[in-house]
């Protein structure tokens, strides 16, 4: 079964989304280029001891598959906007090729998650660019995920598909305040005081 998406939002939704992770890979990675030429150099977004971009550059989590984690970040949002362009010009895709990209969501998904984990908690410190990368695979996840339950590509009961059919904005904002609630207590006493 072919299928387009649900119209000019939702693939505007993927050019927004893969452009904002586009845009935030883009900045880190020349970031890296910089810090890689002179170790001494401090990124424009480390602005005190929790945003602090620098910290999390240096870091061994930046580099999980062996090159700058940016660099896949280049390739994925890179995918996010043609397929959102594709969609845009009249596109219709098979549903094994939405499971796929959904599978590359969840994937971004997962990945976000961990970085988000290791940046709180063993990091300790924010990159303004790298939330900026969390909070557009966080909308692209719920939606692309909304999309492919409520097009039946992913079995799902019909009460989970009325719900993401009206309800889909909850997920994603319920997600991004959890996460931002996580970054008010780990840092409390930075911020209140």
């Amino acid at each position: 079964m072919r299928r387009a998406a649900d119209g000019p939002a939702f693939a505007l939704l993927l050019v927004l989304t893969g452009a904002a992770g586009l845009l935030a890979s883009w900045a880190i990675t020349i970031d890296e280029f910089k810090l890689l030429k002179d170790p001494a150099f401090v990124p424009g977004c480390s602005l005190n001891p929790v945003i602090s971009c620098g910290s999390v550059m240096k870091s061994d989590q930046a580099s999980v598959f062996g090159f700058p984690n940016p660099m896949l970040g280049l390739v994925a949002y890179g995918i996010v906007i043609c397929v959102g362009t594709s969609l845009l010009a009249g596109a219709t895709f098979p549903g094994w090729y939405w499971l796929t990209f959904e599978a590359g969501c969840l994937f971004g998904i997962g990945f976000v998650s961990w970085l988000q984990f290791e940046s709180l908690y063993r990091i300790g410190a924010l990159c303004l660019w790298c939330c900026l990368a969390w909070l557009a695979t966080i909308l692209l996840f719920w939606y692309v995920t909304s999309f492919t339950v409520r097009s039946g590509f992913l079995p799902a009961p019909t009460l989970l598909k009325t719900f993401l059919a009206e309800f889909t904005w909850v997920l994603p904002l319920l997600h991004i305040g959890i996460v931002g609630m996580l970054v008010l207590t780990r840092w409390w006493d930075f911020w209140t005081g």
